[in-house]
């Protein structure tokens, strides 16, 4: 039972679930919630709809409408503010539509996590090009507007640091004659641990810890190299083999459009983000950044959050 609400000003009547989720829905809530649960958790979009008896277009439906979620809590997120955050990139991969080599695939998909509360930032997908990982810098630029002190670290991956240098810099103007210096803005840090061996490549040897860009003069180095790595980030991607069959290794389970890829991908956001406490900090990663004050349910987010088209 829904309750109809009326405007003061034009008189309109309208429903509690205008805009939500929920909005000219009829299954009942607890039902959806445990199909979008499951699917969440490693099982196949055609197994879903066959084990809980539903259409495919209807899956397909809920899960889109879901995913337009996403813009309306990441919006919602980055009206915080924060002291320091510790930001870990790396790329995954899976098939789409059918077996082509990785660089013609658009199932790459560039994921940016914060350390210490595992709260996901960029989730997306494309082929593995400048402008997939641009749209990620792009993220990570409102971040870092937001927070006072923050580090991204990457393991290998250089187009990290230069695409967000030349879209966040600044120039130190110390008086002296010549064009001023470019350099990252001040509080932000950027590191790169080299992957492999340059043994036997001719040219001076790379560093196995790397600044990759010239960062700013009054930047707090705290930074120690045992720190450097993408580990959390790595068992992240772990977790998503797990949880989303797209990504399932020996398997034929691949996506069959970026889209759909996407969808899946925006689902598992708002989950993870959201809803569900991860393992290691048994905390809701929302919660544990300071995004929400208390845990919320799926229940609770799809009567109440307007969703964003």
């Amino acid at each position: 039972m829904r309750t109809l609400l009326k405007c003061r000003d034009c008189g309109r009547c309208f429903s509690e679930t205008q805009k939500t989720f929920m909005f000219n829905v009829k299954t009942p809530i607890s039902k959806i919630a445990l199909i979008l649960n499951a699917r969440t958790e490693g099982m196949s979009f055609n197994a879903t709809y066959r084990t809980h008896h539903i259409s495919s277009h209807t899956l397909q439906c809920w899960e889109t409408k879901f995913g337009g979620i996403r813009d309306t809590l990441l919006f919602y997120s980055l009206t915080h503010t924060f002291v320091e955050m510790m930001i870990e990139g790396d790329e995954l991969y899976t098939k789409v539509n059918k077996n082509v080599p990785p660089s013609e695939s658009e199932g790459w998909t560039v994921s940016l996590m914060d350390r210490a509360s595992r709260f996901i930032w960029e989730l997306t997908c494309d082929k593995k090009e400048e402008a997939l990982f641009l749209k990620a810098m792009e993220q990570l630029v409102e971040i870092i507007e937001k927070t006072d002190d923050l580090t991204l670290l990457t393991d290998g991956e250089r187009r990290y640091s230069a695409l967000l240098f030349e879209i966040c810099h600044d120039l130190l103007r110390t008086g002296s004659r010549g064009r001023p210096k470019k350099v990252l803005k001040e509080g932000v840090k950027i590191r790169l641990k080299n992957k492999g061996s340059q043994s036997g490549k001719p040219g001076p040897k790379r560093d196995k810890y790397q600044t990759p860009k010239p960062e700013h003069p009054d930047t707090k180095q705290n930074i120690h190299n045992s720190d450097i790595h993408a580990n959390h980030k790595e068992a992240q991607n772990a977790a998503y083999r797990r949880k989303n069959s797209t990504y399932r290794r020996k398997t034929n389970t691949y996506a069959k459009c970026k889209e759909g890829l996407q969808r899946t991908l925006d689902l598992y956001w708002v989950i993870h983000n959201f809803v569900r406490r991860h393992f290691t900090t048994h905390e809701v990663p929302a919660v544990k950044i300071g995004i929400l004050k208390s845990e919320i349910t799926l229940e609770d987010i799809m009567m109440n959050v307007e969703i964003a088209f």
